[in-house]
C-alpha cells in the first residue's frame, strides 16, 4: 500500500528511511523458549478453581479469537455456500464436503485449485479463514464471511483505504501481509513459537492454545498451581505466583490491552503481563495516512492512538478495564450505557436531554452515540476512543466522520454544523480544525506555517499524539529553526514524544543535540533509548571519545539487537541495512538488504538502498540492475527513478539521466531535486528550459538557497541580469550564510561596470561570522582582483 507521507531526499543518492523503525518479535534461544513454555499449563488448568471466570472466557471473543474449522463450527456458523466471487483474475467459491470447508479457485487458465480452511479467526463481525501454503505459511483466504448478512465477500477489496489524494488498491491475497505467521498471529493465539528458518524462508509455527488464553494476561500458571496445591484447600498462599490484574495501575491495564489493540512497532521481546507499553512498542500516530488529519480513524488503527488523545484518560484514572471486562465484553452495554460516564459527568448524565439536545432514552441521548461514534472499515464496526464531541466542521475540512451525520445520514455536514452552532459554542471545534490544517500541510511537506507548528510544540498546545505526529513529519523539513524545539521536546513528559524527538535529531550533527542524545540513553523506557541510539548512529566519528565510546557502543548494540527481534520481517533487515549504511559498513548493509529482499522479493526500498550502497562503491552495474528491478515492479517509484537518474548523470550517460528525471517529474512535479538536476543537464542544450526548471526547483523548495542561486545563474546566462540580481539579493537576505550567492552577484555587478558595489558587497560578506578562513580568503582575493581591474 502506498504511503502518503513525503519522502526526504538527501545527499547524492537517496536512502528513504521508514518513518519510525518497524520492529517485531525475535526468537529467544531454543532452550530459553522450552524452559519458558514449560511454565504454561493452559486454560483448562484454571477451570477447577476458577470455573465461573473460565466459563465467561471460553465463549468470549478473546477465547475464540482463533479456533479450528470443524464440521460443528461450519454447521453452527456458516449458512451460505457455492456463491462465486471474482478476486483479482480468479474466481472463488466455497463448498463443504467430507467435513471440510473448501475454497475453490478457478484460475484464468480454467484450472481449479482447492484450498482447505483449517483455522478461523474473528466472529464478532467477520470470520477470516486460514489455509496452509508452502513453506509452513498459513494464509488468510480471500473470501471472508460477514456474520451479519450471512454472506461471503471480497476481503482484500474491503481493505482498500480511501486516502486523501492517494491511490490505493487491493493487495493480492497471497501477499505477505495476509500471512498469519507474519502478521496476525500474536493477537489470535497464545504462547506462540514462530520457528522461522531464514535460510530457506520457511515456518514451523506452533502455539499452546488458539485464542487469547488466561495466561496471556495472567502469566504462566505452573508455579501458581503448585503453591496453591501445596497450601491445601481453603488456604491462600502469601505469594500466589501469578499476575493479578486487579492490582494493575491504569497504565498497566492500558498497556495490557494495547499490546494487541494498537497500531504499533514492536521493539522488544514478547510483551509480558504488567510490562510497560513503551518498553515494548512505539505507537503509530497521525503521520500515517490511516488517520484523517483531525485524528479520526480512516483505516484500522486498533484503538490505542485515539485513546491517547482522550482527555478523560489524561485527567482521571480511566483505563480499558473500567468499561471492558478482561474477556472483552462491554460492562455498560444496553440501558446502562450512560453509567460509564458516572460519576465524573453526573451533571450531564442526570440531565441528558439538556446536554445532548435529544429526547431522553433516544439513541442520540446516549453518551457513546456522540462521543464514541461507530464507523465501519473492512466490514468491522469500531468506536472512536478519543471521546471527542461531534465536529461537523472537521468533516467539511477533512472528510472525516462525525457523529451527527452518522445518525442523520440523509443530511449534509453543513446542516449538522448549522445545528451545532444553534446549540453549542462554535469555538470548541476550532482547536481540532486548526491542528488538522497544520498537520495536513506538514504531511504535504508544506512548511509555510512552520513557525506556528514550532510554537505549538514549544508551548504545549498539542496533545502527545499531535505533538509526536508533527515531530515525525518535521524529519522532512530542512529548516534549521526546528532543531532547538526538537531538542526541547526530548524533555517532554510523554515517552512517545521523547522517543519521536530523539529519532528526529538524526543528522542534526550539533554538539547540543549529541549531548542531549547521550543523556537520553539513560531514559527509563526503551522506546526513548532506541530512538536516541538510532540518531547517534548518524553522528560523525569526531563526536566519539574515550569518555563516551563504551556507552555509545552499548546503546548501538541494544539498537541493533532490537532491529532483528523478528527474523521473518523484511523491514527488520531493511532497517538493519540502513543502520549499517549509517555506520559506513557497506558489506554488512548489503547482506541485510539481500536478506530483506529474499524474505519479500517485491519489497522495493531494500532494492533501492542496496543500489545506493553499490553506487557508493562505484559498482554501477549492480546498482543499475537493482534500480531497474525496482522500476519493473513499480514504474513510478520515486526513489528508484531519482537514484537511477543520478547514477546515469554520475556515469556520464546524460541522455538516460534526462529521460529518468523527466519520468520522475511526471510522477512528482514538485520534486525539486529532479528539476534542479535536469536544469543542469539541459542547460547546454536549451537555456530557456534550464531557466524554467530551475525556477520550478526554487519555487517548490523556497527555503533551499542552492535552488535560488542556480535559478539566478541560469537567468543571468539567459541575459536577464536585473532579474538575476533581484533573485540573488533576496537569497542573500533570507540566507546570508550561502557563500556562492555573493560571488555570483558580485560577478554580475562587475559585468555591469559596478565594481564599487561588488567590492562593497564582498566586504560586507567578509564581516559575516558564517564563513571560514578559506572562504574569506576567496572573498579577499576577489576584492583585490576587482580593485585592480577597477584601477585599470
Amino acid at each position: 500500500m502506498k504511503s502518503g507521507q513525503k519522502k526526504l531526499f538527501v545527499l547524492f543518492i537517496v536512502i528513504v528511511m521508514v518513518g519510525g523503525v518497524f520492529l517485531l518479535f525475535r526468537h529467544l534461544r531454543q532452550n530459553e523458549i522450552n524452559d519458558r513454555m514449560a511454565m504454561y499449563t493452559g486454560s483448562e488448568s484454571c477451570k477447577p478453581c476458577h470455573e465461573r471466570f473460565y466459563d465467561l472466557w471460553a465463549d468470549s471473543r478473546h477465547g475464540l479469537a482463533m479456533q479450528p474449522v470443524t464440521a460443528g463450527f461450519v454447521e453452527d456458523n456458516i449458512h451460505s455456500f457455492n456463491e462465486r466471487l471474482k478476486i483479482g483474475n480468479e474466481f472463488f467459491e466455497v463448498s463443504f464436503s467430507n467435513d471440510t470447508l473448501f475454497f475453490n479457485a478457478i484460475l484464468p487458465s480454467g484450472e481449479n485449485e482447492k484450498y482447505p480452511a483449517v483455522h478461523v479467526m474473528g466472529g464478532k463481525y467477520i470470520y477470516y479463514f486460514l489455509t496452509p501454503l508452502s513453506g509452513g505459511r498459513l494464509q488468510v483466504l480471500p473470501l471472508a464471511y460477514d456474520c451479519d448478512t450471512d454472506s461471503w465477500y471480497n476481503n482484500p477489496q474491503s481493505g482498500v483505504r480511501h486516502f486523501e489524494n492517494i491511490e490505493d488498491a487491493p493487495l493480492d491475497w497471497r501477499n505477505h501481509l495476509y500471512t498469519f505467521n507474519t502478521t496476525c498471529y500474536n493477537c489470535h493465539v497464545s504462547q506462540l513459537k514462530t520457528n522461522y528458518n531464514l535460510e530457506n524462508n520457511t515456518y514451523n509455527t506452533t502455539w499452546r492454545e488458539p485464542g487469547i488464553n488466561c495466561e496471556t494476561c495472567h502469566g504462566p500458571s505452573r508455579e501458581h498451581i503448585e503453591v496453591c496445591v501445596k497450601a491445601g484447600e481453603g488456604n491462600i498462599p502469601d505469594d500466589l505466583k501469578i499476575v493479578q490484574t486487579s492490582e494493575y495501575t491504569p497504565e498497566q491495564h492500558n498497556a495490557a490491552c494495547a499490546s494487541c489493540h494498537a497500531k504499533a512497532s514492536v521493539i522488544a521481546e514478547s510483551f509480558s503481563p504488567g510490562a510497560k507499553f513503551y518498553d515494548h512498542f512505539d505507537l503509530v500516530t497521525l503521520e500515517n495516512p490511516d488517520f484523517y488529519a483531525d485524528g479520526r480513524d480512516l483505516g484500522e488503527n486498533y484503538t490505542m492512538t485515539t485513546w491517547e488523545m482522550n482527555k478523560c484518560v489524561d485527567k482521571s484514572d480511566l483505563h480499558c478495564a473500567t468499561c471492558h471486562t478482561s474477556s472483552g465484553r462491554n460492562r455498560f452495554a444496553g440501558e446502562k450505557a450512560n453509567e460509564a460516564c458516572m460519576p465524573c459527568h453526573s451533571d450531564k448524565v442526570n440531565n441528558v436531554s439538556a446536554h445532548s439536545f435529544h429526547e431522553e432514552d433516544s439513541e442520540g441521548s446516549k453518551c457513546v452515540s456522540c462521543h464514541m461514534p461507530e464507523t465501519v472499515f473492512a466490514r468491522m464496526d469500531r468506536s472512536d476512543h478519543s471521546f471527542k464531541p461531534p465536529m461537523p466542521e472537521a468533516t467539511i475540512a477533512f472528510g472525516s466522520p462525525n457523529a451527527c451525520n452518522i445518525c442523520h445520514d440523509d443530511k449534509s455536514p453543513e446542516w449538522a454544523a448549522k445545528k451545532i452552532s444553534e446549540t453549542h459554542r462554535r469555538e470548541y471545534q476550532q482547536e481540532t480544525i486548526q491542528n488538522g490544517l497544520l498537520l495536513r500541510k506538514a504531511r504535504e511537506a508544506d512548511w509555510s506555517e512552520l513557525d506556528e507548528i514550532l510554537e505549538g510544540l514549544s508551548s504545549g498546545m498539542f496533545d502527545e499524539v499531535f505533538a509526536t505526529s508533527f515531530i515525525r513529519l518535521l524529519e522532512n523539513c530542512n529548516d534549521a529553526s526546528k532543531w532547538p524545539v526538537l531538542i526541547e521536546m526530548t524533555m517532554h513528559k510523554s515517552p512517545l514524544v521523547r522517543g519521536a524527538a530523539a529519532h528526529s535529531l538524526y543528522m542534526s550533527n550539533s554538539r547540543k543535540s549529541f549531548d542531549r542524545l547521550m543523556e537520553l540513553l539513560d531514559d527509563e523506557l526503551r522506546v526513548v533509548r532506541l530512538n536516541a541510539a538510532y540518531s547517534l548512529s548518524s553522528f560523525p566519528p569526531r563526536f566519539i571519545n574515550d569518555s563516551n565510546r563504551e556507552k555509545i557502543s552499548g546503546a548501538l548494540k541494544e539498537y541493533e539487537k532490537s532491529l532483528v527481534v523478528r527474523p521473518d520481517s523484511w523491514s527488520a533487515y531493511y532497517n538493519l541495512g540502513n543502520y549499517y549504511t549509517n555506520l559506513n559498513a557497506p558489506e554488512k548493509a548489503l547482506d541485510a538488504y539481500e536478506k530483506s529482499i529474499s524474505i519479500y522479493p517485491e519489497a522495493l526500498m531494500p532494492m533501492v538502498n542496496a543500489g545506493y550502497v553499490y553506487s557508493l562503491q562505484r559498482k554501477y552495474k549492480e546498482a543499475e540492475e537493482l534500480f531497474l528491478r525496482a522500476l519493473s515492479v513499480e514504474p513510478g517509484h520515486e526513489a528508484a527513478l531519482l537514484n537511477i537518474a543520478l547514477l546515469y548523470g554520475e556515469t556520464g550517460q546524460a541522455g538516460k539521466a534526462i529521460d529518468y528525471f523527466r519520468r520522475l517529474l511526471d510522477v512528482d512535479p514538485g520534486n525539486s531535486l529532479a528539476a534542479y538536476n535536469l536544469a543542469i543537464l539541459v542547460s547546454s542544450i536549451d537555456i530557456d528550459e534550464a531557466v524554467a526548471l530551475s525556477r520550478m526547483a526554487m519555487q517548490n523548495s523556497p527555503d533551499n538557497p542552492k535552488y535560488a542561486y542556480t535559478h539566478a545563474f541560469y537567468v543571468n546566462s539567459a541575459g536577464d541580469r536585473e532579474n538575476a540580481k533581484r533573485i540573488l539579493a533576496k537569497t542573500i537576505s533570507a540566507n546570508p550564510d550561502f557563500f556562492d550567492s555573493y560571488l555570483l552577484l558580485a560577478g554580475i555587478l562587475q559585468d555591469q561596470g559596478q565594481a564599487a558595489k561588488a567590492i562593497s558587497l564582498l566586504k560586507d560578506a567578509m564581516e559575516k561570522e558564517y564563513f571560514n578562513n578559506e572562504q574569506k580568503q576567496v572573498l579577499s582575493g576577489r576584492i583585490k582582483q576587482l580593485g585592480e581591474n577597477d584601477n585599470k
